[in-house]
């Protein structure tokens, strides 16, 4: 695909990809910072994918309240080029901004990456994490149609992680993971990695353990669409939900599974048109809210930062967006 034909918002996240190996083109250190102190080994046949989603979700956030603040005023073919623009225009050093979030807030913004090395470890499960030299998986690059600069990328990727004696892969990032097990395998040869979503290694060992959530609450389930539609994890998430003590699951009459409604996160969409990502947001809570849910739960870095854009802009307070793998941890606690 010619690349002029890509709007400026993938573009400036493909640059990223391209260059440093994240979407953000924030350092590599910076990108690992997640798991200093939970000692984690570097060489393992089995490697925990962070991904650069939850990771980066407090930047991105920030970087799309930028977008948002351009012009409110036009939602068409001109907007892209504004994002394209937004940069320069504002002035703004845009990884020089993301390094002095990371330093004020700390690791805050990726728990749920911790909270899942928690529940993996409580289940026997004890995989490596590559850090800095972990790969990018590259997916906007496919999704915007940048097959071949995609396809470079995920060699490049494959042989970092078989350099590093990687066999098994633990993804938690929904879009990492679809780009690992199904799309990596299109322009690999002998393509041999087993690989796994973390929601998959959960459901097969919930049974073995008894959870109780701290308190008693009902919680509804949004579910991201590249779980739903490209690796078909639909039931797992709920019997996850359904095994854990005080927690009474409710979900809308049928905009659930297959069915759910886009939160107007993902695929570049939320860069390219941010005011219609957040009126699909903002649809999304809206129908969510209706359960009575006390707790909406997703397993999704971009679906997280929507919904949470959703509530925000209802101006609902009282219910708390949380990560799937939070929600485990959390009931392993008590």
């Amino acid at each position: 695909m010619n690349s002029e034909l890509i709007p400026p918002g993938l573009t400036y996240l493909a640059d990223n990809i391209i260059s440093r190996q994240n979407i953000l083109g924030v350092t590599r250190e910076q990108s690992a910072r997640w798991a200093q102190g939970l000692n984690l080994p570097r060489q393992s046949q089995t490697i925990f994918f962070a991904g650069c989603g939850y990771q980066f979700s407090g930047q991105l956030g920030i970087l799309m309240s930028l977008v948002r603040q351009i012009d409110k005023t036009v939602i068409g073919a001109e907007l892209p080029m504004r994002f394209a623009r937004f940069q320069k225009k504002l002035g703004l050093n845009l990884p020089g901004i993301y390094a002095n979030i990371l330093a004020r807030s700390g690791d805050s913004e990726a728990r749920p990456l911790e909270a899942a090395i928690k529940v993996l470890h409580n289940f026997g499960v004890q995989p490596g994490y590559l850090a800095e030299d972990e790969p990018c998986c590259g997916a906007p690059l496919y999704h915007a149609g940048l097959h071949k600069k995609f396809a470079e990328n995920s060699r490049q990727a494959y042989q970092k992680l078989k350099s590093f004696g990687v066999r098994r892969v633990i993804g938690i990032v929904p879009y990492c993971t679809h780009a690992i097990l199904r799309l990596f395998p299109l322009y690999v040869d002998g393509y041999d990695l087993e690989v796994k979503h973390f929601l998959e290694v959960v459901a097969e060992n919930i049974s073995s353990h008894k959870l109780r959530f701290p308190r008693r609450v009902k919680v509804t389930y949004h579910d991201p669409c590249q779980l739903v539609r490209y690796m078909q994890l639909i039931e797992e998430p709920r019997r996850i939900l359904k095994a854990i003590e005080g927690i009474e699951l409710v979900e809308p009459d049928w905009t659930r599974g297959e069915w759910a409604t886009c939160c107007g996160g993902g695929g570049g969409f939320e860069a390219i048109f941010p005011e219609l990502s957040q009126m699909l947001s903002v649809n999304r809570a809206s129908e969510l809210l209706e359960t009575g849910a006390e707790i909406i739960v997703t397993h999704c870095p971009g679906c997280v930062m929507q919904l949470k854009e959703g509530l925000r802009e209802l101006k609902v307070e009282g219910v708390e967006v949380l990560d799937l793998s939070e929600v485990i941890a959390m009931a392993m606690e008590t």
